[in-house]
């Protein structure tokens, strides 16, 4: 699986976004106002391990093709996405996989700078936004992309991709073009964290526990 049509197409010509640059690669992200919120509109794809300590060998490209990186993202795992190495280094808080932590209630892990990686709470915000959580997968994933058609509105602009994830234990990459998956802050036990998922499947959302060294999208949320 990788993506096939331009990246702009995976965007809803009816939205009015506005646009973000991360001051540290200079790269340039659509954003959307839902609500009382301000999101990215397209996963983040930073990868800087030498600036980030955290993502050295924690962030993939799907089916380690650049150009899916172009158009998904990169692939996280959590201690990546919440920048591990950088919070043990400034509050010494050592998190990650078969570890259990009490993280800042803000954590802006490798979100770019005026942005942080969202909670369970802000995730639910979201959904409740756009009507709950079993319409949300419906109204926020993209217009295109989606296997069989699962495809959704994409009415407020928040244009999920199915950038599928990365699984740590058998090494390979799934369920590409069929699931959208995106780390939250909120971690939920020594071996997972919680994550925000839809599905080609149907129009629900989902919020469930995960294992914390699986690869998935990174969505920011301005602070």
């Amino acid at each position: 699986w990788s993506w096939d049509v331009p990246k702009e197409s995976r965007f809803n010509p009816d939205i009015t976004y506005g646009t973000m640059t991360d001051s540290r690669d200079k790269k340039v992200y659509k954003t959307v106002k839902i609500g009382g919120q301000i999101w990215m509109a397209e996963n983040l794809n930073y990868a800087d391990s030498a600036t980030t300590p955290s993502l050295l060998n924690r962030s993939w490209c799907y089916n380690n093709d650049s150009a899916n990186c172009a158009v998904a993202g990169r692939l996280y795992t959590w201690a990546a996405a919440i920048d591990s190495a950088q919070l043990y280094k400034d509050k010494s808080i050592d998190c990650g996989y078969h570890k259990t932590c009490a993280l800042p209630d803000t954590v802006y892990g490798i979100c770019p700078p005026g942005w942080h990686l969202p909670t369970r709470t802000e995730w639910k915000t979201l959904w409740t936004e756009v009507g709950g959580r079993s319409n949300a997968g419906k109204i926020l994933k993209s217009q295109t992309g989606w296997y069989n058609n699962g495809n959704g509105t994409d009415s407020v602009g928040f244009s999920a991709l199915p950038a599928g994830g990365w699984d740590v234990s058998k090494g390979e990459f799934f369920a590409g073009g069929r699931l959208a998956n995106f780390w939250s802050a909120s971690g939920d036990d020594s071996h997972t964290a919680y994550h925000m998922d839809l599905s080609y499947e149907d129009e629900y959302a989902n919020l469930n526990g995960y294992q914390k060294n699986y690869g998935f999208s990174v969505r920011c949320l301005q602070n």
